[in-house]
């Protein structure tokens, strides 16, 4: 996983990792989600990998549109 590198020391998400057509998120609980094209749709994918890379905004794009929307959870 690559860190989720952002100047907000407040944010829920430390680290994430892309795939093909999905991104694992990392909170700081620990807690890893999945979301794929499937769970979440293409559309709210792409722009995860966006704000992953940018670093700004990913919490708060989960929090308002693909909270449940997850494929899977690990712990």
């Amino acid at each position: 996983m690559q860190q989720y590198k952002t100047a907000n020391p407040d944010t829920g998400v430390i680290a994430y990792k892309s795939g093909k057509d999905s991104i694992s998120i990392k909170f700081k609980d620990g807690s890893v989600y999945t979301y794929t094209n499937q769970s979440a749709g293409h559309s709210a994918i792409a722009e995860m990998k966006i704000l992953a890379k940018k670093g700004v905004g990913l919490t708060t794009y989960i929090n308002r549109h693909v909270r449940d929307h997850y494929e899977k959870k690990l712990r």
